[in-house]
């Protein structure tokens, strides 16, 4: 069981240690810190309070990275989950060519000053909100097709906001499909809202993009998405049972 998409204090995740003994706690081989950066979309001070400038202090967790990799007995990944923006496609390319993680997630946070974050409010009415989940599949493609990350993570997120849950359509799970089939990028299967019970929905894919993605016969990657040691417990075995349900062909972005 190879957990590719955990956070840890350098973004906005729990300490290394605890986060490491959970997850082999819970049954899981090999760990993937991948903590966030964001390097346009938000102001500096939005970057500082999300915990997304990563792109300042990657090189020191690489340090401490590696002093872990002697203390445990996980297989322990350097990688780097990226707020995806086409506007920097330039600036992103950069900064992963300069850094040199084991693999690099992409994903899509926010819609020019609007963040996909259940927490943060939709202010519109239907047809605002059905344009926003429009403009939010079409960057999903964008980040599929820059071919910057091998993984592509959540990519219906918008399906676990309260006030764009719903407004995924056929027609968004083919184009989300027809662009993993022609790029190297994997879609992610993310338990990230696994206990919410108040979220429209529980993993990433779900619905019709989860139906498409099957029917193509495309693989994917696993991905908790823990912050905290304690979202370990219940995150794996359900990623794992969903795995093994639907026959998932998992792929190593590596």
């Amino acid at each position: 069981m190879y957990d590719y998409h955990v956070h840890s204090l350098y973004s906005d995740g729990g300490h290394f240690e605890p986060m490491l003994s959970a997850a082999a706690e819970a049954g899981v081989s090999a760990v993937g810190f991948a903590d966030h950066c964001n390097l346009g979309g938000p102001t500096g001070e939005e970057r500082a309070r999300y915990g997304r400038n990563f792109d300042l202090t990657y090189e020191r967790r690489r340090e401490t990275l590696s002093a872990l990799d002697d203390e445990t007995e996980l297989t322990i990944f350097d990688a780097v989950e990226v707020d995806y923006d086409p506007a920097v496609e330039s600036e992103i390319a950069a900064f992963l060519d300069e850094a040199g993680f084991d693999y690099a997630l992409g994903s899509v946070h926010y819609i020019g000053d609007q963040y996909v974050f259940p927490s943060d409010p939709f202010d519109g009415g239907e047809a605002a909100r059905r344009a926003f989940v429009d403009d939010y599949y079409e960057t999903v493609v964008s980040l599929v097709d820059s071919e910057l990350f091998e993984i592509a993570a959540h990519v219906d997120i918008v399906e676990s906001h309260p006030q764009l849950s719903g407004f995924t359509t056929c027609e968004h799970a083919e184009m989300v499909a027809d662009a993993f089939e022609r790029s190297r990028t994997v879609p992610e299967l993310n338990a990230g809202r696994f206990e919410d019970d108040d979220k429209p929905a529980s993993f990433h894919p779900e619905g019709r993009v989860f139906e498409v993605l099957l029917e193509r016969g495309l693989p994917f990657t696993l991905g908790s998405d823990a912050h905290e040691p304690e979202e370990f417990a219940e995150r794996v075995p359900a990623l794992r049972d969903r795995a093994d349900r639907y026959e998932l062909e998992l792929a190593c972005p590596l």
